[in-house]
This record gives structure tokens, sequence and C-alpha cells, in this order.
């Protein structure tokens, strides 16, 4: 009698053919969105094997979501992954948005430029708190 691996039982690394039975996915769709998708970057091993995390897996399955359910093209995927790296990383703000944004509008168009110079330096935070 075969003995039949419990894949319920949550490993620290997986090989990518685990991978590829674990999401239903062949292996070569794995390798090609390694290249499309900058959240999938899998660690390799000594001898150059790619293992996979749970991390991993988790944005695989949310892409093949995107793609296949969805039917997001790769970039709008792509699009989809970053705002939503964006909200995962932010912090409570010490300002609120809203009341800066309220004060402006109150000024009757006197400082109708700080709005957008507002909004130009929220989009230039959030990048910069992405890289770090």
């Amino acid at each position: 009698m075969a003995l039949m691996k419990d894949l319920s039982i949550k490993k620290l690394y997986y090989s990518i053919s685990e991978v590829s039975r674990l999401t239903d996915l062949e292996q070569y769709i794995l390798r090609y969105w390694e290249t499309e998708f900058e959240e999938i970057r899998p660690s390799k091993n000594r001898a150059g094997n790619r293992i996979y995390t749970n991390r991993d897996i988790q944005i695989i399955l949310k892409i093949k979501k995107l793609l296949r359910e969805e039917k997001y093209t790769i970039e709008g995927a792509r699009k989809v992954l970053k705002e939503e790296a964006v909200v995962e990383t932010e912090e409570p703000q010490l300002f609120s948005e809203p009341a800066i944004v309220e004060k402006t509008k109150k000024n009757n168009g006197k400082n109708a430029s700080l709005e957008k110079d507002l909004e130009e330096i929220k989009k230039f935070l959030l990048t910069i708190q992405s890289l770090l």
C-alpha cells in the first residue's frame, strides 16, 4: 500500500513540483510568472532548485485567481498586487488627509494648487514607502 503525503501539513519550503501540484499549475507557468511578477521570487537551495514559502504559494494563488477567474491581464494583475502591497504596508497617518483637503477647499480656491501639491507629495511618499 502506497503512503500518501498529507499536504495539509504546513512546511517551511516547497519544491516547484509540490507547488505545481498544490496550485494545479504547470511548472513552466510558475517559472514564467516569476519573470512577470516581482512578488514571486523563490529562493534557491544549494543545488539551485527553487524553494517556495507559504507566502509565495498564497501570492501564486492570488495571481491565478486574478488571471483565470477575474480575467485580468498580466499588467492589470500586477497593478492589483502593487495596490494591495501599498495598502498592507501603510501605517496609520499622523495627519488626517481628509481634514487637510477640507481646509484647502474652504479657502475658496485661494490655494487650489495646494491640493494638487498634497496629492503629489502623497504619491511620492507612497513610492518611498514601497521601497523601504
